[in-house]
């Protein structure tokens, strides 16, 4: 029965591997409520600043921030939020796929990458292939903090307003719902007129501004992109427990799945085992 004792020893490594995949699922399931919480009360301040953003540009026309102007430099900053932790499917591997792509696309236009990388699997990332980190956040917990951002991000923010970056793209992993989870590539500077335009209200506002418009502007401008970059760490949080829920729940049910075969096959080599020693038996009555 040697055979089925390293049976029985495989389903008790796979019975020990399921009760860790099913804890780890139900954790995720209790920090996934959570982070989505988290989101969306991060999106009311959000999406104030944006219709305030919009607004102001449009109220002082004569004022262009450094954030709206286009820079001639041949480089371009990537921000790129991925996990700390692994074990959450094929999350970020979707947007380092995309932000693969988009690399490529920037070296192929004679273009040198600077990246800030937010999280673990990103850092990694970014050094394996050769790209450019400026600075780096990680070990950010469960809960996103805005000071360990605003360090990492003013860096190619910084980079901008001087010239030295041509453009500034944030990649990160969007929440959609619990099951669906989308990579996402969108630029983050240039702020254009179009996009600000676009969350600009139906009605606009006179301001008076204290103690003058470009204070004002440039601090809000400032504000408002730390609010999307904030915004992207928070939906990538929250994107990283619903996968890694996901994923767990699947590795528990392949892990039963594995079981019910292993048990199958112990009971066949266990019959097998018991017809020979029967068979050997009946044979000695019969010689004796």
């Amino acid at each position: 029965m040697a055979a089925g004792k390293e049976i029985r020893g495989k389903i008790k490594s796979v019975e020990n591997t399921k009760k860790i995949t099913k804890a780890m699922e139900m954790v995720a399931a209790s920090k996934m409520r959570k982070a989505q919480e988290r989101m969306r009360a991060a999106r009311p301040y959000s999406e104030k600043i944006r219709n305030m953003a919009a607004n102001l540009g449009q109220a002082n026309p004569e004022y262009t921030h450094a954030f709206m102007q286009v820079n001639d430099a041949k480089s371009a900053g990537f921000i790129v939020v991925t996990t700390d932790k692994g074990l959450c499917g094929g999350m970020n591997t979707n947007v380092l796929r995309a932000v693969t792509n988009s690399l490529r696309a920037n070296q192929s236009a004679g273009m040198s990458v600077q990246a800030v990388a937010i999280g673990n699997k990103g850092l990694g990332f970014l050094n394996r292939v050769g790209a450019k980190v400026v600075a780096h956040a990680t070990q950010l917990g469960d809960k996103p903090h805005l000071d360990k951002l605003i360090g990492p991000v003013k860096v190619l923010l910084d980079a901008y307003a001087k010239g030295e970056v041509k453009s500034v793209h944030l990649c990160y992993t969007k929440f959609i719902n619990t099951m669906k989870q989308e990579p996402v590539v969108e630029q983050l500077l240039p702020l254009s007129q179009e996009k600000l335009q676009a969350e600009k209200t139906a009605h606009g506002w006179d301001y008076i501004y204290e103690p003058d418009a470009q204070a004002v502007i440039d601090d809000l401008l400032v504000r408002y992109v730390e609010s999307l970059v904030y915004q992207a760490v928070a939906e990538n949080m929250a994107s990283e427990q619903s996968a890694r829920m996901v994923a767990m729940k699947s590795a528990t049910d392949n892990a039963g799945s594995v079981i019910g075969e292993l048990k199958l096959v112990y009971n066949k080599t266990r019959q097998a085992a018991i017809t020979k020693e029967l068979s050997e038996i009946v044979a000695g009555a019969a010689a004796v």
